[in-house]
């Protein structure tokens, strides 16, 4: 019993190690309920000895009428895996995959991260209870549990907290002493030497575990040539060493935040730009994430079009304009996004596998990779302002470039107060750079004043008012779009720094913007709320009349860093879909049916005392038998209220199934508990059926042991085979013999029965007899054979 529960824990301890990757808490609720039901499934099926490999099978059978329950809409019956299943979870996972790829650790707790990782856990809750339990080889499971470690480890861009790798070591520990005390418990009775159990045996994997962890934990600080940082060896210090590695940008904005500037690597050289400035576009963010920042939207990249064929125009560009044709040379880029400039009009010597996404703007690959140099032809032509202030009211657009949602009430009036009296669209975000780039009201610094409000933009806006690009641009955004106007942040670089007829562009002009739309006859409009004095920040023409004096007066020399970039190994990452298939359906943390806060807690309470109880029920000969009777019930009952609980947490109709299906399995030893009582309380009272009831509460208990008894005997016959099959002791050879003689005299001399005063307590002791020499196995217990396979009497 306590190796199955060891092995669950254990798992449940390194799944903690997630943390480093994945946001908030509500994942560890599924991987429990994952891990519980692998426990139970695995414990049923070896009580009636089942072979390992259908045990492990089994396993994998619940794991996925677990995940198509809870992630799908379209499984047979809620759970039941069908065609329309397997197609979501497929969408579900493209989703899971395309977030990990696009997003920053830690990663937001969406539904296909959700999946992902009760698939990942649950598989990893099989294989280490197969190694502990079935195959009797807990200490393989180490290998296992480290894995689990290891991917979290390699990618958060921070050491993982330390009380996950002593929870972790902790559990593992225990795994190792539960299979230890087991194995002394099987040999103890052997005479050779050293067999027994003694303290220092039984603390020796304790010992060895908490070693390996201080080693561990050591060398982590001191060795750094491999590090829970999110580079490998070989990348060095700043993506110029030896390996493989290189530089991306973060397809992410935050609210918040410092930025880490890091030393300055080299990235693109950039020739066919003569004298022109411009805004080296990677990819847009249209999704806005309240308190968080700007993002790209849920799901699979978009259907696009081969890069490296003709390409549709964008919109604003009707090919009047000059083409130009610019050179680009990547340097030390690994990516999926290939940055251009302007007006994509066509791009050369582009290998197969880069799509282009004309909504977006963008250029992206199905992997990171290093880039080799290629050409961009583009019209690098821009509205005039007289143009753009044509524009009147909001052009028609996507609504994922006006969307909106959660914005604080104090931002709305700010915004609606700094564009008072403008009446056209691009008077209105005029309005809104100026109020970010005039008059000192905000300063551009690589840190954000300390947080002073619970609203992260209306703390950016009214208080702290510092920051980089990052936080202007996301501001700005969203109060463009708070009026209506579509718009969204673009990810790139600034203009760099002039060597010889060559633009150089390094990971310091990492930058974020805005861009506003409008219409198909201008396009996308740049604005750069960001207050730069660095002389490596552009202002077009259609907003130079508004400039301050800071936006010309530095020098092509002076450096400051922008937005931050990454460190990042040339990697595959999951294949992007270009069928455009969306997201599965899932539900959310908090969401309608799901159970209120305290459930949780309630949960992680109800699920110590199981362990508590059940450690009492492994350990119960040490305590009076009368007084540990209730120990397995309680202890089951806890575990069942704990995996309802948390199964409440994901909804409520998952509780519901796992209810009936508790109903269902448990059914038979609850009618067999039924039946006892009953003849318990003939006996106790002295009926005329009392002495019926004892003898078929006997034969009940011996056909629930295995070893049933043959109608056709005697009842002397039948007694002696009770006390030789299950080994009865002296005194409940006793007991069964005073048992006998009542049984008799009520069949054979129905006026003496009920003249022995010792029947009740002779029953019972017979009873605590079989108890102590033939106990009842789980099978006998959940699946009682007096109760499936029933004899009539």
């Amino acid at each position: 019993m306590l190796a199955p529960v060891a092995a669950g824990v254990a798992t449940l301890a390194a799944s903690t190690s997630l943390t480093g990757v994945v946001g908030g808490a509500s994942w560890l609720g599924y991987v429990a309920v994952a891990v519980v039901l692998v426990a139970c499934t695995g414990l049923a099926l070896r009580s009636i000895r089942t072979p390992t490999p259908l045990v492990g099978l089994a396993q994998l059978l619940v794991l996925l009428l677990l995940v198509t329950g809870v992630f799908t809409g379209s499984g047979i019956l809620a759970i039941i895996p069908g065609p329309g299943a397997f197609g979501e979870l497929n969408s579900v996972l493209v989703a899971a995959f395309d977030q990990i790829r696009t997003g920053l650790p830690p990663v937001d707790p969406t539904p296909p991260i959700l999946c992902l990782v009760t698939i990942a856990m649950g598989m990893v809750a099989v294989l280490v209870d197969t190694l502990a339990v079935g195959a009797s080889a807990p200490a393989a499971t180490g290998l296992v549990l480290l894995c689990v470690y290891a991917v979290p480890a390699s990618l958060s861009d921070t050491m993982l907290p330390w009380w996950t790798f002593v929870l972790g070591a902790a559990a593992f520990a225990g795994l190792l002493a539960v299979d230890g005390n087991h194995r002394h418990r099987r040999w103890r009775n052997r005479d050779a030497p050293g067999l027994g159990v003694s303290p220092s045996s039984a603390s020796a994997p304790v010992a060895v575990v908490a070693l390996a962890l201080v080693c561990g934990l050591v060398a982590g600080t001191s060795l750094t040539a491999v590090g829970t940082v999110g580079r490998l060896p070989g990348s060095g210090h700043n993506g110029q060493g030896a390996g493989s590695g290189g530089l991306g940008v973060n397809p992410f904005t935050s609210l918040r935040g410092m930025l880490d500037q890091g030393n300055p690597v080299d990235l693109f050289r950039v020739r066919g730009l003569g004298n022109d400035k411009r805004l080296l576009r990677a990819f847009t963010l249209d999704t806005f994430r309240p308190n968080q920042g700007w993002t790209l939207p849920d799901g699979p990249m978009p259907a696009g079009y081969p890069a490296n064929r003709p390409l549709p125009a964008e919109p604003g560009d009707d090919g009047t304009a000059e083409s130009r044709q610019i050179q680009i040379q990547p340097v030390n880029w690994v990516d999926v996004w290939l940055p251009v400039y302007g007006a994509l009009r066509g791009l050369q010597d582009v290998s197969p596998g880069w799509y282009y996404d004309p909504a977006s703007g963008a250029v992206f690959s199905e992997r990171r990779q290093h880039v080799s140099p290629y050409t961009e032809v583009a019209s690098l032509a821009e509205p005039s302002k007289s143009q753009l202030e044509t524009v009147v009211g909001p052009p028609s657009a996507p609504a994922a470039y006006t969307r909106i949602s959660g914005v604080d009430p104090r931002v709305i009036a700010l915004t609606r107060q700094v564009t008072a009296g403008e009446t056209t669209m691009f008077d209105k975000a005029d309005a809104l750079w100026r109020f970010f780039t005039q008059e000192d009201r905000f300063t551009y610094d690589t840190s954000t004043a300390s947080a002073a409000d619970s609203d992260a933009l209306a703390d950016f806006l009214l208080n702290g008012r510092r920051g980089f690009c990052e936080q202007f641009a996301s501001a700005m955004a969203v109060m463009l779009r708070v009026l209506g106007i579509p718009s969204r942040v673009a990810v790139g670089f600034t203009t760099g720094y002039a060597d010889g007829d060559t633009r150089v562009i390094t990971s310091q002009d990492a930058h974020a913007w805005v861009e506003v739309y409008f219409g198909d006859d201008l396009g996308w409009v740049s604005f750069d709320p960001t207050p730069r004095s660095d002389g490596r920040g552009y202002v077009p023409p259609y907003l130079e009349s508004s400039s301050t004096p800071n936006d010309q007066s530095a020098t092509d020399s002076q450096e400051v860093p922008s937005v931050s970039t990454t460190h990042v190994a040339p990697s595959d990452a999951p294949s992007a879909q270009h069928d455009g298939a969306g997201t599965g359906a899932g539900p959310q943390p908090g969401a309608p049916g799901s159970a209120p806060g305290w459930a949780g807690w309630l949960a992680l309470a109800i699920v110590l005392v199981a362990v508590v109880l059940t450690a009492w029920v492994r350990f119960r000969a040490k305590l009076a038998r009368n007084r540990a009777r209730w120990l397995p019930l309680a202890a089951a009952g806890a575990w069942l209220l704990a995996v309802l609980l948390t199964a409440w947490l994901i909804h409520w109709m998952l509780a519901l199934v796992l209810l009936v299906l508790a109903a269902v399995a448990l059914a038979p030893a609850i009618m067999r508990e039924i039946h006892r009582r009953r003849r318990w309380q003939a006996i106790t009272s002295s009926t005329p059926g009392a002495a019926d009831a004892a003898w078929a509460e006997l034969l009940d208990e011996c056909a629930d042991r295995g070893v049933p008894i043959p109608p056709s005997d005697t009842l002397r016959a039948a007694a002696a085979k009770v006390a030789q099959q299950h080994h009865l002791d002296q005194t409940g050879q006793d007991d069964l013999r005073t048992v006998v003689g009542v049984v008799e005299r009520s069949w054979y001399a129905p006026e003496g029965r009920g003249e022995d005063p010792r029947f009740v307590s002779a029953f019972e002791g017979v009873r605590e007899s079989l108890r102590r020499n033939a106990p009842m196995s789980w099978r006998g217990r959940l699946f009682p054979r007096s109760i499936l396979r029933r004899r009539n009497r």
